[in-house]
């Protein structure tokens, strides 16, 4: 097993964490039609810190900043946002929390942000979403070479999108979170075209985290009555997540797009060997009746080319990578630092123990230059 200095001399990246908004980053930098409505956080006397936010109920942020806390203590509410670590907004906190856990850099994505996907009002929401870009360049501005954003898109129409991807990447930012749903046709239509066209010219990843589409029993965010209860219901993240990916592959967008690359946020990986095998059988098997696309390249090219994916603590991921069912270049550590799912502040022990016997050479693209490489950073 390496040891934790054995993994800081790899200066881990950490391909996903997070911000936790603020109470008033909205307020100043919306535009100015939404001001009245716009987000923003409270300290609700007894639910403690709380995102209200027009059109969803409101957000319990404490879940969000839950790192370190004992899973026999964790809960989304009660804690006011003087009580949440400081780091989820604040540069200088954030990186004695960075020094802390072992990591070099982060790739930075939101917290309420996430919840504001849901939103069905898209104007409103590329709205929210251009306001917490800007806020977003001045938190990254602030440890340049440490700490990289991903900016947001509403993915309203193609031209707004191609309009938000250009302004992402004049912030400096590595990639663009879309929704789960956009709001015209669905990603795979071919009025998308130009907007990959436009992500490959530009080189910026597209991101697909975790919570970003609903389902008609809800979300992490807004509980439904959920099948199984709240613990089956928090595990349809992956699942969402492989019915975006899904309708890029079968959609045939990477036979458009070769060069596109797509980032799947915070759903593991060990589900990718699978996922790929069953695929290739309801494409030979069925597409026919399906009224499936005659796609140029099976799923198992798509995810060795163009389908990346973070990971915390995926034991499963390693080993497929090992035995040659998963293509190590495409697997992406993640700390997920300050969220309730993050391994912080002890991210080393615990990429050591879930990755025993892993080749080191190959440990080190996992939690270095993968990321590095794909999101083209500047390092120290």
């Amino acid at each position: 097993m390496l040891s934790n200095a054995a993994l800081q001399d790899m200066k881990p990246i950490s391909a996903d964490s997070h911000v936790v908004e603020p109470p008033d980053i909205f307020i100043s930098r919306i535009d100015p039609k939404y001001r009245d409505i716009c987000p923003r956080g409270i300290d609700h006397e007894t639910r403690g810190a709380l995102y209200l936010v027009e059109g969803i109920s409101p957000v319990a942020v404490g879940g969000a900043a839950s790192a370190g806390i004992p899973a026999d203590q964790l809960k989304l509410e009660g804690r006011t946002f003087a009580n949440l670590h400081r780091g989820g907004w604040d540069p200088k906190a954030r990186i004695a929390d960075m020094d802390r856990d072992g990591v070099f850099a982060e790739l930075i994505y939101p917290s309420v942000g996430m919840a504001i996907c849901d939103l069905t009002d898209f104007d409103y929401k590329r709205a929210c979403m251009q306001a917490y870009n800007r806020w977003l360049e001045e938190f990254c501005g602030g440890l340049p070479t440490r700490l990289f954003g991903v900016g947001q898109s509403a993915a309203r129409d193609p031209a707004t999108m191609i309009e938000d991807m250009i302004d992402i990447k004049e912030k400096g930012f590595k990639g663009v979170m879309i929704p789960g749903e956009p709001g015209t046709e669905d990603y795979d239509s071919p009025i998308w075209d130009r907007v990959w066209a436009t992500a490959v010219e530009l080189d910026l990843p597209v991101c697909l985290h975790i919570l970003i589409k609903r389902t008609k029993e809800g979300n992490a965010f807004n509980h439904g009555k959920m099948r199984g209860g709240k613990l089956n219901g928090h595990m349809m993240a992956t699942r969402m997540l492989q019915d975006v990916v899904g309708v890029f592959m079968f959609g045939g967008v990477f036979d458009r797009h070769p060069k596109l690359k797509l980032v799947s946020v915070e759903a593991d990986a060990g589900w990718v060997p699978h996922f790929v095998d069953r695929a290739e059988h309801f494409y030979h098997r069925h597409r026919h009746w399906l009224q499936g696309k005659e796609l140029k390249r099976l799923p198992t090219e798509v995810f060795r080319d163009n389908v990346w994916l973070t990971f915390q603590d995926d034991r499963a991921a390693l080993k497929a990578a090992e035995h040659g069912l998963l293509n190590p270049d495409m697997l992406l550590w993640a700390s997920d630092y300050p969220h309730s799912d993050s391994t912080w502040p002890d991210s080393m022990p615990t990429l050591a123990h879930t990755s025993d016997g892993v080749d080191p050479a190959m440990l080190r693209k996992i939690v270095h230059d993968n990321t590095r490489d794909l999101f083209k950073l500047t390092l120290n």
